[in-house]
């Protein structure tokens, strides 16, 4: 019996090591969030700038749209634009009233009232995604791309403490379809209704499984649909922290059963 005892505890040892090698092998989705900031009163220019260009560059998403090649969906921001220099020398004049910090600040939260040119208002109010801190990195940074940087900690400071971005609560809607005119229809078209960005998102069930519908909420860099190659990256991978499980799996079931 100690040898067929000693065999089958060799047979379970082997089998559970094999099956542990596989799922490690197996990529893990992610939702990469952009960094959360911890700036207090005393913070730099230089910290400020730093911070908000990993953003702009990065997880912010917004080279997205404002690129330097033809055809961008967004003005460009860091070189020449129509003669007008870079972003953080044209800011001061682009709106009476409003200084350079104040116009950038105000054109990242409501970015329908700030349309420049014959660009279509697809952008989406940024607070949406981001706290406070990384607003004001991203308006130092701005401001860094040609122009002098007059953001402090003191604008972060009195801004309102309770004022929720990207390290928020999840939303708070449970209806999937609730979930999807909050959070979609700015980029996707569903019933007709929304801005067409994005692929639409009538009949995706007949185009996509459970499981891509899934991972291209959680991993939306992954993969773009036929058409939108352009603009793979633009969808921020911020939903796995904003969705909560059942959040998640009611929208994925929903628009699975739209064929």
């Amino acid at each position: 019996m100690g040898s067929v005892d000693l065999k089958v505890g060799g047979v379970v040892i082997g089998t559970v090591l094999v099956f542990t090698v596989v799922a490690n092998s197996i990529p893990q989705i992610q939702s990469d969030v952009p960094e959360l900031i911890a700036f207090g009163a005393n913070v730099t220019a230089e910290e400020l700038v730093g911070a908000g260009q990993n953003l702009f560059s990065g997880a912010g998403g917004c080279t997205v749209c404002h690129a330097e090649t033809p055809g961008a969906r967004g003005p460009n921001l860091l070189t020449d634009y129509q003669g007008e220099g870079t972003i953080g020398q044209r800011c001061e004049d682009r709106s009476p009233g409003l200084d350079c910090k104040e116009y950038l600040y105000e054109s990242l939260l409501l970015p329908q009232s700030f349309l420049v040119g014959d660009y279509p208002p697809i952008m989406l109010p940024v607070d949406r995604v981001l706290n406070q801190q990384q607003i004001w990195s991203l308006v130092a940074y701005l401001q860094s791309e040609g122009g002098e940087v007059t953001v402090t900690g003191a604008d972060i400071q009195t801004e309102d403490p309770t004022t929720e971005g990207a390290d928020g609560p999840a939303i708070a809607a449970s209806d999937p379809l609730e979930i999807l005119n909050q959070e979609c229809i700015l980029c996707h078209v569903i019933g007709g209704e929304g801005v067409e960005l994005g692929p639409s998102l009538d009949g995706i069930g007949s185009r996509l499984s459970a499981d891509e519908i899934r991972n291209s909420i959680l991993d939306p860099g992954a993969f773009a649909s036929e058409g939108y190659q352009e603009l793979l990256g633009g969808m921020p991978p911020i939903f796995g922290d904003r969705f909560t499980a059942a959040q998640l799996e009611s929208v994925v079931s929903y628009l699975g059963s739209l064929e």
